[in-house]
């Protein structure tokens, strides 16, 4: 795994120099800036995982950064400040802060606020990208449900039960509800062999599937007839 970057925003070239070699030996990669322009320059040109901002900096505040990095950004943002009041404390996270360290401060402290900040955001990450994943394995198609995780297919709230060859004819259509496809694709690409003209098979499990599906298996509305062609997802369902 590579090691996470953190911009270090901080106009006090001795803090700055102090807590970049101490990040440092805990594996951080450390950039620095010693005023807010700098740091708009250099978070634009870096890809990082972590703001560690000093609101009392000069050419462009501290807020002004955070606000120039949230137009584009949800990089966790770890305001570090001598100002201590409440009202700061709370415009900082209400302009999108992360957390807020008072000056003085200890080492320590601040290297326990950044892996709790990169926890988070790793917690996070983890879960969108696994309803992501939950979301892309859920076809729909009108009152159609089908689930490809647990191979289950609804129709509103009543489950319905296919075979193999029907759950894979219904999934083709559902996963690519434009397509038109011909007998000779339907065959090769569910039976997963060559097509020697036997349309037998094929016309048996689309009417098994319809008659599963459909309200009406002889005026279908999910699975249709392109005369001539082959079979299509209805486009009105």
């Amino acid at each position: 795994m590579h090691p996470y970057k953190i911009l270090l925003v901080e106009d006090d070239a001795e803090i700055s120099e102090m807590l970049k070699t101490y990040l440092e030996t805990e594996n951080y990669e450390v950039a620095c800036a010693l005023d807010g322009q700098q740091a708009c320059s250099v978070f634009d040109d870096m890809s990082c995982d972590l703001v560690l901002l000093d609101l009392m900096i000069p050419k462009i505040s501290g807020m002004g950064v955070m606000q120039h990095i949230r137009q584009s950004s949800y990089v966790p943002i770890i305001i570090i400040s001598a100002k201590d009041s409440e009202s700061d404390k709370t415009l900082g996270l209400g302009l999108g802060a992360d957390d807020y360290i008072t000056k003085p401060f200890s080492v320590v402290e601040v290297l326990a606020r950044i892996k709790a900040a990169l926890r988070r955001t790793m917690q996070y990450d983890s879960a969108a990208a696994c309803a992501d994943k939950e979301a892309l394995s859920v076809l729909t198609a009108g009152e159609l449900t089908m689930n490809l995780s647990d191979y289950t297919v609804k129709k509103g709230e009543k489950s319905i039960d296919l075979t193999a060859k029907e759950f894979e004819i219904l999934k083709l259509f559902m996963q690519n509800p434009k397509k038109v496809y011909t007998k000779e694709q339907l065959y090769s690409l569910v039976w997963n062999d060559a097509y020697c003209g036997d349309e037998n098979a094929v016309n048996v499990h689309i009417s098994r599937l319809r008659n599963k599906i459909e309200e009406d298996p002889r005026n279908p509305a999910y699975v249709l007839t392109v005369w001539g062609i082959g079979y299509k997802l209805g486009g009105s369902v």
